[in-house]
């Protein structure tokens, strides 16, 4: 049972924050934080019980998704619109999921495919990107609205770069559920700005 707090929140929405982050990074320059990366595709493989933190191998793991956040969030305007956008249809995105128990399970059935394999070839291996990738375009990326993701052709016209930015995607997916499973939700995150505010000064405060 995961506790519904601030805090568990926070976490969770780092999370979501994270993955929209290494979407734009890899869109526009073909390229992403590395241990932002590992932590956020590692995330598909951790169970939730262990602890929300531990989703992502502990705090240190979701460290630029709690500063983008933080940023995104201490303005009078929305630092990064685009990073706000990606964010924002993840979390509408999961809830269209959570009414399709059978894609649901297609994705669950594929993760588990893919934890397999990273266990052979290692976490960012092209083999297990290529079959997260491909879990995200053959379910949720048949969702509407679909997230368009702006970026340098040159990047992504590249299959890798497209397989890391859907594995990103699905991570973002999976922060969702995490952070309504804490008891997240819309009107919670524009009712509870301040306290969210305050735990990202507690979670930077840890990092």
């Amino acid at each position: 049972m995961l506790l519904n707090t601030i805090a568990n929140q926070t976490i969770a929405l780092a999370g979501i924050s994270q993955a929209a982050v290494l979407v734009q990074q890899l869109a526009t320059t073909g390229t992403a934080d590395s241990s932002a990366l590992e932590a956020s595709i590692g995330s598909l493989f951790i169970s939730d019980e262990q602890g929300v933190a531990n989703v992502y191998g502990g705090l240190s793991g979701i460290n630029l998704g709690v500063l983008q956040l933080n940023d995104q969030m201490t303005g009078l305007k929305i630092a990064n619109p685009e990073q706000a956008r990606y964010a924002a249809s993840l979390v509408f995105l999961e809830n269209q999921l959570a009414k399709q128990p059978a894609m649901l399970k297609t994705i669950f059935t594929g993760i588990e495919r893919a934890q397999a394999q990273s266990e052979h070839f290692g976490l960012l291996h092209e083999n297990v990107l290529a079959n997260l990738g491909d879990i995200y375009h053959t379910t949720v990326s048949t969702l509407q609205p679909r997230i368009m993701v702006n970026g340098e052709q040159e990047y992504l016209s590249k299959p890798d770069v497209v397989n890391k930015i859907r594995a990103c995607l699905l991570a973002g997916i999976r922060s969702a559920i995490l952070w309504k499973r804490c008891g997240g939700t819309r009107w919670k995150f524009l009712f509870y700005r301040k306290k969210i505010q305050a735990e990202l000064q507690i979670l930077l405060k840890q990092l």
